[in-house]
């Protein structure tokens, strides 16, 4: 009933998951990336906090100080500005290019290596507004907007946990020297961070389990599908049977044709048939001119015993040929002898016969 009606219950193939990939179609989770990403700062920021820490000191006490000068804000001076940037800018650009390569890793982790520009094409249909209305009040968005409002009333609650249970501390900050205000709001701001990157990594790995649940779902195929990706890859069934029939056929009419002519016929003695001719005039090595296996090889021996063709049977030789020697071919050097014995045996066979005839 499901096949008759369409419905998609077989697991996408190979093939199909590798054409979404090439088009962007991936499962990955943004929370996932988002609490690496979280992590990952939080880690480069407490790694290299001393050193953004001394150069930031370093740069206010060069502007507060007077070091620079008002002549740097003079149109000659530009020079004096750019060289003070590009100093701060080098302080800074470890941390960037930590935090660059977390965000690289965050998704990379999820999806591996993959480059496509294909969901950079625009697409026409994303601009009818009766399409856009009707995504968004799709079943799929709405309980995507549902599940969105539970990640951030946890992500509000925890906060406001923390600050409520830090308010004591939190009133005391007027009261405390710079120093010891910097460091308890230091402290709060590492334990919000920690507990936020527990609480978004839990979040995100629900949510990357999800995404592939509803990935594979997405590209489930259709029994019909199925059978119509197996055509396109491996040719319609239909046709590869025609085409074997057709092959059966001609090596039927070959071998009819051939095997009466032939000199002898050896056998496995039931698997295989090979019917070998040799025309001292016209051939420089005996020649195969049919084989066959099973039902052939039983066709072939009939045709044999029909036309009055001796059918010796000799196993290694007959399964040397059916392997070695195509159709038409001569006999390779390293049979000759095999072959020499066989031929040589049926010429006597002949002349005994000729003989008693006489």
């Amino acid at each position: 009933m499901a096949e008759d009606l369409g419905e998609k219950t077989e697991d996408a193939s190979s093939r199909k998951l590798a054409d979404a990939r090439e088009n962007g179609r991936i499962a990955k989770s943004p929370d996932l990336a988002g609490a690496i990403d979280l992590a990952g700062g939080l880690i480069l920021l407490a790694a290299m906090g001393a050193l953004l820490w001394d150069g930031g000191g370093r740069l206010m006490r060069r502007v507060l100080g007077d070091e620079i000068g008002p002549e740097a804000l003079l149109p000659g001076s530009t020079e004096l500005v750019i060289r003070g940037a590009a100093r701060e800018l080098l302080m800074v650009a470890p941390f960037l290019g930590g935090a660059f390569l977390v965000a690289v890793l965050a998704h990379g982790l999820q999806v591996g290596p993959l480059w496509t520009t294909k969901p950079l094409v625009p697409k026409l249909d994303r601009l009818n507004p009766i399409s856009g209305v009707k995504r968004l009040l799709s079943l799929r968005n709405v309980i995507k907007t549902l599940v969105n409002s539970v990640k951030l009333s946890a992500v509000l609650g925890v906060g406001a946990w923390l600050l409520v249970r830090d308010a004591s501390t939190i009133g005391m900050l007027p009261m405390m020297g710079v120093g010891q205000a910097l460091g308890a709001v230091g402290r709060m701001v590492l334990e919000l961070s920690a507990w936020l990157i527990l609480l978004m990594l839990v979040i995100g790995v629900a949510d990357y389990m999800y995404q592939r649940w509803q990935h594979g779902k997405d590209l489930r195929m259709s029994k019909q599908e199925v059978k119509d990706e197996r055509k396109n890859m491996d040719g319609d069934p239909e046709m590869k049977a025609r085409r074997m029939r057709m092959a059966r056929q001609l090596a039927t009419q070959r071998a009819k044709n051939a095997v009466p002519g032939a000199d002898v016929v050896v056998t496995n003695p039931t698997h295989f048939s090979v019917a070998i001719k040799y025309d001292g005039g016209a051939m420089r090595a005996p020649r195969v001119v049919a084989k066959g296996a099973d039902h052939m090889a039983l066709y072939i021996r009939t045709l044999a015993r029909g036309a009055g063709v001796p059918i010796l049977e000799r196993p290694p030789l007959a399964r040397a040929l059916y392997y070695g020697v195509d159709v038409g071919r001569e006999v390779p050097q390293e049979h000759y002898q095999a072959v020499a014995e066989v031929l040589a045996y049926v010429y006597r066979l002949k002349d005994r016969a000729a003989t008693a005839a006489a």
